[in-house]
């Protein structure tokens, strides 16, 4: 089975895709919006056809104290929409800390902060796509 991982940031979204079996991550693009979100369905539902996508997973920021703010109501409202579009399961995977993860990753790389702005967000896609596979295996 094909996954895709999106991390649905305010500017950009993040996609990381799994291999065919399913069980490694890997960074893929992003895609630059201005909250455009019926042209982010049209992008994702492109990635899906060309990459044989069977399962979406949507990083979902919850706060620390597990309520669900502002931006995990966009995530439900962004979910609804793929799966009203695409008609595949979209899971939520908890995302609080992936981007911290990713920019301490590329900070330990030596990556520069100019770089670190361009890839973060592929990154935390990868490290929400990845901690999803896991945790399905288990």
């Amino acid at each position: 089975m094909r996954y895709l991982g999106l991390d649905l940031g305010s500017r950009t979204l993040g996609m990381a895709l799994s291999d065919g079996s399913g069980s490694i991550a890997s960074s893929y693009q992003i895609i630059r919006h201005n909250e455009e979100y019926n042209r982010l369905v049209d992008e994702v539902a492109k990635v899906v056809e060309e990459k044989h996508i069977e399962k979406i997973v949507l990083g979902f920021p919850k706060n620390m104290d597990n309520s669900i703010g502002t931006k995990g109501e966009l995530s439900l409202e962004f979910k609804k929409k793929l799966e009203d579009r695409l008609k595949i399961e979209v899971v939520l995977q908890d995302e609080r800390l992936s981007t911290r993860q990713a920019e301490a990753l590329l900070i330990a790389n030596d990556t520069s902060r100019k770089k670190r702005k361009k890839v973060i967000d592929a990154l935390a896609a990868t490290i929400i796509l990845q901690s999803y596979l896991d945790r399905k295996d288990r």
